[in-house]
Order: structure tokens, then C-alpha cells, then sequence
């Protein structure tokens, strides 16, 4: 009962020190008014002896307006009624002292024998006004204060995890407090950090202690630490995951992340639980944005395949760009449906955009886009991509893959379309499965248009992205979900990976530089064990592997790799103006004729499912049935 009258007590008083933000001006500019008016004629009392002294009732009243009203409008001035109470710091309390210096100036100069003096009645006595002064600065001050020194000095009962904050930069400071004294689940008691400068001091009374990896479970069991939050926005993956491991290792359950300094704006929302992006061995990417801006502002684009993971995230990374139009085109009446609701854009933005459900394969709804909106470019992503599936459905991915490309690439050069970016895959090298050899020849057909017209083909090849619908990372967390097992295909398959935003901005890079005919690879980093992937994602969602979550292997499906390849031995790259894009020297390609011959024959073919594979050979000659590898 004592219990329950306490906490109401202290949320009545959180309530009373926390004015809403409408009121928040008004209520500060109260308070002000009653600590300045005591300020005022308790300086007088003090000056004279605790008396009011007769000589200065005539002026009193008129100092007393003229004081008030200086210290409020340069209070005001230097912004302290637009504060936020919880987080006064040093800012706001040197604001404090030049709005009463300032003042004090003011009325002092004013002071002097004038016109000014004869009209309010007298002089007021420099005693008081000095009095005055530091008496006003110091209430105000105070007052402006009060709620942090609430919070620090009498509710410090802590709320939230004890948590290690591995890092110290310029934001920890604020970090801290707002993890201390919100309700973030949080509560920092160790910091780490390597600069030697930094170890053994104290932020908010927390220590700085050196960043040894090693010394971490002595630390972690004296401080009874149960969360960490790592605060290094410029690490690598590889740093990260380092460190992810040792803390996984020391017993800490819960490990969350403050983002990268590009996307950090000190806020504690912002902060979240750690994912296997951050654990990915991958530098960031950095792109050439004003590059890209002048390829795509005020152009008309068309993504097709808009509603898919590829195609959406295109979608969403143009708006930045301001292009004049953006046709977004996919078969999926539901996913486009989706795509407008999660659409957060201004009305003006909203008019730019148009989407279309529709199918790449049907030249009429086709060629009624290109001439209603006559896109200048176009990003091709609309594709059969799941490789077991198109195992059984061969004729679906020659016709969407093939055929499909094929007509978007005559109406784009037929509307005179200046770049056509085809999204081919690391499934398209040495194929071994229909949908590989499928967007093999995607290839070849853009590369056999270039040259012969004025617009710009280039194919664009990168591995598997995380998180795109249908690939292993949701098929492995939903798994979590049921309770397990994850069921990976073999101990020993990998695969190539790279986050969606990191791959779409890529893109755009690649399209900017490409001059017509390239195939461009992605750097892809170092390949991923997906055996890897499934323990780390268990650890992830506070789990042991084996222990809590079994992993069983099915072995592979057909058409499946045990690795991928992003580029054939007889291709080699050559390096680009990009770090992490390269240009295929010899990719294969097709002539305008072969490619025109290779169409014909895949449309008289593709009612005869049986008869699709051994065409496919016969035009990719690297094209191996059945899913081995070569070791």
C-alpha cells in the first residue's frame, strides 16, 4: 500500500513537471514571471535592510515593469522557453547567464540621469540591480534545471537491464542520460571503450574501462551485466560480429546497436536489437550520389517487377532522386495494393507516381505503357527467381525470363527508352538450374541490342539479398517461430550476400556509369556459410543452437549449388571508376540475328515443356542439369 502511494506521489509530480507541449511556453513564462517579480523586490529588502525605503516607492513600480520585462525578452532571445526541460545541459545554462548579463547591461546603461530616469520616478540603485541580477540567473537556472536534478538526484532507481555500452564518442553523453531516465529497458552501468584518453574516466559517474575483448566475462559477472548496446557507428561487420560472439560467449542475452552516423539522429527509438545484416563481413557501401541524381532527375522511370523485394526497394530509393514519373509495374495485385498503403510521400510527390498491375509477358498492356508514359528509363526486376520451382515449371521462367525481356527491350528501343537496366542474378554463371540459364540468355538478349540503337542496355549481377520474400533468412526466422528445426539444404552450401538498400543504390551506380553492352558484378564480399547463418540467427532471437533450436540438413533441391559463382573463368572482370563494381570482360552475348533465331525457336517450343531444357543447352553453353559442383 506504502508502495502504491509512493508511486502515485511520483507520478504526480512527474505529471506537474511535465507540462504539454502546447502549454509548455506559458508555464515556463509563469513561473518565470512569479521568480523574477520575487527576485526583484526581495533585492530591494536585502539592499536596504529587509526595508522598503521611502525614497524609492515613486519608481519602484516603473523599474519594476522595465526589469521584467528586459530579462523575459532576452530569456526569450536566446530561446529558453523552447527547451527541453528533461535535458537542460551546459547549452542552455550559458544561455541563461549572457540573457541576464545582457540584461543587467541594458538597465544599467538605462540607469544612468535621463529622460527615462525622470519618467519612472527616480534612479534605481545599482545595489540592487546587481542583487537582482545574480539573484534572477541563479533562480531561473535552478528552476530550468529542476527536472534533470530530479530525475539524477532523487528518482534513481533504476529502470531497465544493467547494460555494458561498448563505445564513447561525442554522443555518448546524451546516450546515456536518455537510457538512464527513459523507459528504453536500458540501464548503462559499464562503458568500454579503446582510446586511452577516455579509459578511466566517468560519464555520469559510469567508468570508462579499456576495450579488451578478453577481459569481457570478468566484467560482465561483477557488474551482473544481462544487455549490451554497441555504440561504434563506424566499425565494420566483421568488428561487429567479433564482438557479438564474445558477448554471446560472456552470457549476455540481449545485444542491441545504435545505427551508422549517417543515420543516426541521438534519438533512443532509433536504437534496436542487433540482426544479421550487422554480422555480415561487408564494408559499406558509399555511392556517387550526385552522379546518380543527375542520371535520374527529371527522367521518366518504369520498374518493373515494383511490388517485389528487388523492385520495391528501387521503388522507394528513386523517390530521393526526383524523377518526373515513376511507373511502377508488377503482376501482383496485392503486393502493388501494399506497396500505395506503406507510401509515405507528399501530395506533390504522389502525382509523380503511377501504378500498374500488369504482366511482362502481354505485349499489348506493354506497349499501351510505353507509349502512354515513354519511359527514358527503365529497370527490369520482374523475374521468376525461386530455383526448385522453376525446376518444374520450365516454361513459366522462359517465358517471363526470356520472352518477357525480350519485348520489354524492342518497345523500349521502339519508344526510344535512353537505358535499359536488366537485374540478372550469380545464378546466370555457369547454370546449373532453368532459372540460371533462363536470365543467362536475359543477358545475352540485352547485350544484342546494344550498339544498334540509341539506348543504352547493361545488365547488373548480384547475389542473393537478405530478406527479400522467399529467401532463407525469413524461411529460417519463421522456422524460429514454429520452434524449429531449420532445415538448411547442406553443411557445406554457400552463398553470396548483400542487404536490398545496398544492392538497389549499387544499381543506380552501375546504371549512371554504364556506357552500353556491359554485364556489371556486384561486389559481393566473402560468401556466407548458410550453416553460419542459421546458428547466428538463433543466437539472435536469445536461443542455443542445437540446444534449443535443432538444425537439419535436406539436402540439395534441384538445380541447387553448393556454391555460387559470380563471375564464369573464361569472363575475368575489369575494375571500375566504383570500389565495389567490376565489368565482365567477355560475357557471353548474342548477336542481333542469333538472338532473334534463339526467341523463335523459345516460342515454338514452349508448349513442349520436355523439349525447353535441351534448348536451353544448346543456347547457354555453360548450362549444367542437376545442381552439382565442381570441386
Amino acid at each position: 500500500m506504502i508502495e502504491q502511494k509512493e508511486g502515485k506521489t511520483k507520478k504526480s509530480f512527474e505529471r506537474l513537471l511535465a507540462p504539454t507541449k502546447t502549454k509548455r511556453r506559458f508555464f515556463f513564462l509563469l513561473v518565470d514571471l512569479l521568480l523574477l517579480t520575487f527576485c526583484y523586490y526581495f533585492s530591494i529588502y536585502l539592499r536596504f535592510g529587509f526595508t522598503f525605503p521611502e525614497f524609492l516607492r515613486p519608481s519602484a513600480s516603473a523599474w519594476y515593469i522595465l526589469t521584467i520585462a528586459l530579462q523575459i525578452a532576452f530569456l526569450a532571445f536566446f530561446g529558453l522557453y523552447n527547451i527541453s526541460w528533461r535535458f537542460v545541459g551546459v547549452t542552455e545554462m550559458a544561455n541563461i547567464l549572457k540573457a541576464g548579463a545582457l540584461s543587467l547591461a541594458v538597465l544599467y546603461f538605462l540607469n544612468v540621469p535621463s529622460s527615462l530616469t525622470l519618467f519612472a520616478g527616480g534612479n534605481l540603485p545599482r545595489g540592487v540591480m546587481l542583487i537582482d541580477g545574480f539573484l534572477s540567473m541563479a533562480l531561473i537556472g535552478l528552476f530550468r534545471a529542476s527536472k534533470r536534478l530530479y530525475y539524477e538526484l532523487v528518482s534513481r532507481k533504476r529502470i531497465g537491464k544493467p547494460t555494458l555500452v561498448i563505445g564513447v564518442d561525442f554522443k555518448t553523453e546524451r546516450l546515456v542520460q536518455e537510457l538512464r531516465f527513459t523507459r528504453s529497458g536500458l540501464y548503462p552501468v559499464v562503458l568500454m571503450d579503446s582510446s586511452p584518453l577516455r579509459q578511466g574516466t566517468l560519464i555520469h559517474g559510469i567508468k570508462v574501462y579499456p576495450m579488451d575483448l578478453n577481459a569481457l566475462y570478468p566484467l560482465i559477472k561483477e557488474n551482473r551485466i544481462e544487455a549490451a548496446l554497441i555504440n561504434l557507428p563506424n566499425a565494420s561487420h566483421k568488428e561487429i560480429r567479433k564482438i557479438f560472439d564474445r558477448l554471446k560467449e560472456a552470457g549476455v542475452e540481449e545485444i542491441r546497436i545504435v545505427p551508422r552516423l549517417e543515420e543516426w539522429s541521438e534519438e533512443v527509438s532509433q536504437i534496436r536489437k542487433i540482426d544479421i545484416e550487422d554480422l555480415l563481413s561487408r564494408e559499406s557501401v558509399k555511392v556517387e550520389n550526385q552522379k546518380i541524381q543527375a542520371y535520374l532527375e527529371g527522367r521518366r522511370v518504369l520498374v518493373t517487377g515494383a511490388a517485389g523485394s528487388i523492385g520495391s526497394e528501387i521503388f522507394r530509393r528513386l523517390l530521393p532522386f526526383h524523377p518526373a514519373k515513376i511507373i511502377a509495374l508488377d503482376i501482383d495485385e496485392t503486393e502493388v495494393f501494399y506497396l500505395q498503403q506503406r507510401l509515405r510521400v507528399t501530395s506533390q510527390e504522389r502525382e509523380r507516381i503511377v501504378f500498374v498491375v500488369g504482366d511482362v509477358r502481354y505485349r499489348k498492356k506493354m506497349e499501351r505503357i510505353f507509349e502512354t508514359y515513354r519511359p527514358q528509363v527503365v529497370f527490369h526486376a520482374a523475374a521468376y527467381k525461386h530455383v526448385p520451382l522453376m525446376e518444374s515449371f520450365p516454361e513459366e521462367a522462359v517465358e517471363t525470363n526470356v520472352l518477357g525481356t525480350n519485348l520489354l527491350a524492342n518497345l523500349a528501343v521502339q519508344y526510344g527508352t535512353e537505358t535499359f537496366v536488366n537485374i540478372s542474378t550469380d545464378k546466370a554463371v555457369n547454370p546449373t538450374s532453368v532459372m540460371g540459364a533462363t536470365k543467362r540468355l536475359a543477358e545475352g538478349i540485352c547485350s544484342s541490342f546494344n550498339g544498334n540503337t540509341p539506348t543504352r542496355f547493361v545488365s547488373v549481377r548480384f547475389g542473393n539479398v537478405l530478406g527479400s520474400r522467399g529467401s532463407v533468412v525469413p524461411l529460417f526466422l519463421e522456422q524460429i517461430r514454429s520452434g524449429g528445426p531449420l532445415t538448411v539444404t547442406h553443411p557445406g552450401v554457400q552463398r553470396y550476400f548483400m542487404s536490398i538498400p545496398e544492392a538497389v543504390l549499387l544499381v543506380f551506380q552501375a546504371a549512371s556509369m554504364g556506357k552500353g553492352g556491359e554485364v556489371f558484378v556486384l561486389d559481393m564480399g566473402e560468401p556466407v556459410k548458410i550453416l553460419d547463418l542459421a546458428e547466428n540467427l538463433i543466437r539472435l532471437n536469445g536461443m542455443v543452437p542445437y540446444k534449443d533450436v535443432e538444425i537439419v540438413f535436406s539436402g540439395l533441391r534441384p538445380g541447387e549449388k553448393l556454391f555460387e559463382e559470380l563471375l564464369t573463368a573464361e569472363e575475368g572482370t575489369d575494375v571500375t571508376t566504383h570500389s565495389k563494381i567490376f565489368v565482365a570482360l567477355a560475357p557471353s552475348s548474342l548477336s542481333k540475328e542469333s538472338a532473334g533465331t534463339m526467341v523463335s525457336e523459345v516460342e515454338e517450343t514452349l508448349e513442349r515443356a520436355s523439349d525447353l531444357r535441351p534448348l536451353l543447352r544448346r543456347w547457354v553453353p555453360n548450362y549444367r542439369e542437376g545442381g552439382e559442383n565442381s570441386f
